[in-house]
């Protein structure tokens, strides 16, 4: 990569968002090129387009709301505000004190030391790759595509499209990482419609196959690439849910050329839509591998790689890269290149990263202190990222009643309003875009000034894809982040990253008050809003089981004979699923290399106070279990525990009676399967046949003793018989013998 490069073009839509704000420049540039415009015919300058939009793809907010007989949160926060005779006013910056913002002192230093792995060996040399290029003719690119980058605004390609086109161009598995806003979705979207030019015309088959982790990243990708396809024939299917399922399911059987799917959704189709199949898969493509690669979505992606064919192409993308994604990449990928365009730097340079400590007993403040700096400070193109889908909600509610202008997006919209928030966001509608994660990774929307965690990330992955909404393609932009005292693990990792250039932002006291008090009188109009939401939606949930038992009592045959939806896992592997996913979390959140608060620590020995009443009440021979169970871990962490030389200590005594009971038992079972199964013989000892024979030879010589006898009570029982002996010798004889 060369260090003097620059980003030259202009992404996406800046034109004309920034057409009336550039006036001043467009004639400073006329004046310096009045000359030059004499001596050559002028032609007129064509605009470029935007390659997003968000609201092609469904209809219109009030439509839906239209159809399904509900109404926005703006319209009944605009009724309320009516109905209230004092509505909300903004703040008047003037009357306080301003923010500060000095340099971050880490009060700890961090001793641990991130012990990368290395695993070059396993992948191809990539030495011949070139990170720079003047033009996207060096890249060996068709004409149409040249135009179309050309429409677009796109001039010079960014260091991953210089390396990767070139090598993608001949079939290669890629595995590429770069900066957030680097240009990775053209890195892979050129040289596969540059493949695909060339294909077979006369059968029609699924080529290409782009799976995103989210709904509004799929539509993004497809959107680009219809753009970058727009001089060609070649056609792209977009398969995500919240959509249509009838609409996608006429479009597969078209045979589009590229699918652009969310994984879940193209599981469903591959199963139960008829005619639908991966066959003909050429190029297989992640885009944030990472994310797609965690417990939600892994066994889902092992699925859909499983149907795909072995003699493919796989390209992996993300900004991130974690163990989980080289394991896919040993899995099924063959001799793949590791292109890192930014191998010295993780973080945009033009990006200024500030922190805003939450000390503890003042969380209550949040909201104020959010809503201070949104008010003063950043005041537009803000996206907020919020922890929960409740707590964006409430957010977008406060700002409605504040009077500032903010859209939410989050699990709990449907499809719909999702895309709605948006395109008004993009638009400048809002000046404010309250989102979940869902927004993390991979949304280009330009002119995103700051970007603000109100709830701290989980980790420095989720923190660099969030902080990547701003300070793209070259432009600056600001990142502030909320950190409580539980959160110092993570500030710890952030300040390593950013090093000195880390700020910390300290908010009027004033300010933080002023907004307290706003914000406990507007709690009331809060739970007015939420309400009537409730009521509305159990009014529409009690229309809609209406509806279907009309249609199941009108249908029901035909309901009945349409064939049941499958699902390549069980409700059962489900389950385990769920739960393995949350043990990882809890062992995430309880590892012993993280930093807890005192509250945490507390809670935790409350915990374990309980955890030993309830043990006092169990039955003795639980409890006896349950303390060899833990007698026994106890031993084995302590064999496990290094010891200072670095060594893991050797096992002096022998192992715990518990333990060699199980072995055997378990050796004994092993052994008596074996044998019914007829897989061995068992072979017996000579003093075991011995003692058998012994033994055999003792019963037989008793039998015959006890039948000898038995007969000869017999014969003479019969030679007794026809003569019979007096009463009186018999008794005299019995009483003599008695006495």
């Amino acid at each position: 990569m060369a260090p003097s490069f620059m980003f030259e073009a202009p992404s996406d839509e800046e034109p004309e968002l920034s057409e009336s704000k550039d006036e001043d420049n467009e004639e400073a540039e006329e004046e310096e090129e009045g000359d030059e415009a004499e001596d050559r015919p002028s032609k007129p300058k064509p605009k470029s387009q935007s390659p997003w939009d968000f609201t092609s793809y469904s209809e219109s907010v009030a439509e839906e709301h239209a159809r399904r007989g509900t109404t926005s949160v703006d319209f009944k926060i605009s009724k309320i505000l009516q109905q209230s005779s004092a509505p909300a006013q903004q703040e008047e910056t003037s009357d306080f004190e301003s923010d500060k913002q000095v340099d971050y002192r880490s009060e700890d230093e961090d001793e641990e030391n991130s012990n990368a792995r290395d695993n070059k060996s396993f992948f191809a040399p990539a030495e011949g790759a070139s990170f720079h290029a003047n033009s996207f003719m060096e890249l060996n690119l068709s004409r149409p595509l040249l135009r179309a980058c050309e429409t677009l605004g796109y001039t010079k390609p960014t260091p991953i499209q210089a390396a990767c086109i070139p090598l993608a161009l001949t079939g290669r598995d890629i595995c590429g990482s770069a900066i957030t806003g680097s240009g990775k979705t053209a890195a892979f979207a050129l040289p596969t419609l540059e493949r695909l030019l060339f294909r077979p015309k006369r059968v029609s088959a699924i080529r290409v196959l782009i799976l995103t982790p989210a709904r509004e990243l799929a539509v993004q990708v497809h959107s680009m690439i219809e753009k970058l396809a727009q001089y060609t024939d070649i056609r792209c299917c977009l398969i995500v849910g919240g959509l249509s399922l009838k609409a996608q399911e006429t479009a597969l059987r078209l045979m589009p050329d590229i699918v652009v799917a969310t994984p879940g959704r193209m599981i469903d189709h591959l199963r139960n839509t008829m005619s639908v199949d991966l066959d003909d898969l050429a190029v297989l493509i992640l885009d944030e591998a990472d994310r797609l690669l965690e417990l939600g979505f892994s066994a889902e992606i092992h699925e859909l790689v499983r149907l795909c064919p072995k003699r493919r192409q796989t390209m992996l993308f993300s900004a991130t890269m974690t163990e989980e994604v080289d394991e896919l990449v040993k899995l099924s990928l063959t001799r793949p290149l590791r292109l890192s365009a930014d191998p010295s730097a993780k973080r945009p340079s033009t990006l200024i990263e500030e922190v805003v400590r939450i000390r503890r007993m003042r969380e209550v403040n949040q909201e104020a202190v959010l809503l201070s700096l949104c008010t003063k400070t950043f005041t537009s193109r803000v996206i907020i990222f919020s922890g929960t889908k409740q707590a964006a909600h409430r957010l977008k509610i406060l700002f409605q009643l504040a009077g500032l202008q903010a859209a939410e997006l989050h699990g709990d919209l449907t499809q719909v309003q999702r895309l709605d928030a948006l395109e008004r966001f993009r638009k400048q509608e809002v000046d404010f875009l309250i989102a979940t994660d869902v927004a993390a990774r991979g949304l280009d929307i330009i002119g995103v000034q700051t970007v603000i965690n109100y709830a701290c990330p989980r980790d420095i992955t989720s923190y660099v894809h969030r902080v990547g909404r701003t300070a793209r393609a070259g432009r600056e932009g600001y990142a502030v982040t909320f950190v409580t005292d539980n959160d110092r693990s993570l500030l710890k990792a952030i300040a390593k990253r950013v090093g000195s250039k880390l700020k910390s932002r300290i908010v009027a006291e004033q300010s933080i008050t002023k907004w307290s008090q706003k914000i406990e009188e507007m709690e009331e109009k809060v739970t007015e809003v939420i309400e009537e939401e409730r009521a509305e939606r159990a009014l529409r949930k009690a229309e809609m089981e209406a509806t279907k038992a009309e249609n199941m009592i009108a249908h029901k045959d035909e309901i009945y004979a349409r064939p049941k939806r499958t699902w390549f896992m069980t409700e059962k592997e489900k389950k385990l699923v769920a739960k393995e996913a949350k043990a990882s979390v809890e062992k995430e959140k309880g590892s012993a290399n993280a930093i807890i608060s005192a509250q945490q620590a507390e809670d935790l020995k409350m915990k374990e106070k309980r955890k030993r009443e309830r043990e006092k009440n169990l039955p003795r021979k639980k409890r006896r279990k349950l303390e060899a169970a833990r007698e026994m871990l106890e031993d084995q962490s302590e064999i496990n525990e290094p010891d200072g030389s670095g060594k893991h200590k050797k096992e002096k005594e022998g192992i715990s009676l518990v333990d060699l009971a199980y072995r055997r038992a378990k050796a004994v079972k092993a052994v008596k399967k074996a044998v019914d199964s007829g897989k061995i013989v068992k072979k017996s000892n000579k003093s075991s046949k011995q003692y058998k024979q012994r033994t055999q030879s003792r019963t037989e010589e008793m039998r015959e003793l006890f039948e000898n006898d038995m007969s000869e009570r017999r014969q003479k029982s019969s030679s007794n018989a026809g003569r019979k002996k007096p009463k009186s010798s018999f008794k005299s004889k019995s009483r003599y013998k008695r006495r």
